[in-house]
């Protein structure tokens, strides 16, 4: 078997239902088959646009900036709107492809609202670990330097990292996963900051979610031989 006759099985064997999937949709729906996607990129487009306004930066940060030092009540209204706050730092068209890249397989695959719970999970993951390692300390394992509170939590990072990852669960695409867990490792290791680090608290807390899920599928199967109704969802 030829190099490149290997790589296309790899492909087809980690993708092919995921982007048999996808295609089918496209092709039969267009672009009503990734609604929330597209209203997604254009939120987050917007927002981009009215905080880079002088009249813009304050309210943005007043409905959708997060940071550890905040109150947690106030951090869980604004986490929805901080998806899609880009990072002032970073170019919103990094922020804008990962949306509709990753959202719009996501959408199609998982359907809409597991879509927005699985991103709202991983993003919520990675603002409570911002919270936690603050308060443990630059000593402890996992903690943080206390000027990470300080720190605008913002984009849609951690929701691409949490959403990618269930897709892989979901179409048994393991080496993918992997592979991805791989790089998240490394990037913390090369760059240790926050944002790498939630990204890692988000894969943790959609690998557990995936563990549940696969735990209740496997309860199911084992009911129905067993004669026992099966678990309802």
């Amino acid at each position: 078997m030829t190099q490149a006759a290997g790589e296309r099985g790899f492909a087809r064997r980690e993708a092919g239902a995921a982007f048999t999937a996808v295609r089918t949709a496209l092709a039969a729906r267009g672009r009503r088959a990734v609604p929330l996607t597209l209203a997604a990129v254009c939120l987050t487009a917007l927002v981009q646009v009215v905080q880079n306004r002088p009249w813009g930066y304050g309210p943005v940060q007043e409905l959708g900036a997060v940071r550890a030092v905040d109150p947690f009540w106030q951090v869980l209204l604004r986490t929805p709107l901080s998806l899609f706050v880009p990072a002032l730092d970073l170019p919103v068209w990094g922020a804008l492809g990962q949306i509709l890249l990753v959202f719009g397989i996501a959408e199609i695959c998982l359907g809409r609202w597991r879509t927005l719970v699985i991103a709202y999970v991983a993003t919520l993951a990675g603002t409570v670990y911002a919270r936690i390692g603050v308060a443990l300390g630059p000593g402890a394992f996992l903690g943080l330097p206390a000027s990470d509170a300080e720190l605008v939590d913002t984009g849609p990072s951690a929701a691409v990292v949490g959403l990618a990852l269930y897709v892989c669960w979901r179409y048994h695409a393991w080496r993918t996963a992997v592979l991805m867990i791989a790089a998240l490792l490394c990037e913390v290791v090369l760059k240790d900051n926050l944002a790498g680090r939630e990204h890692l608290a988000a894969t943790v807390a959609v690998l557990a979610a995936c563990a549940a899920l696969s735990a209740v599928q496997r309860g199911d199967r084992s009911g129905s031989s067993s004669g026992l109704p099966p678990i309802q969802s």
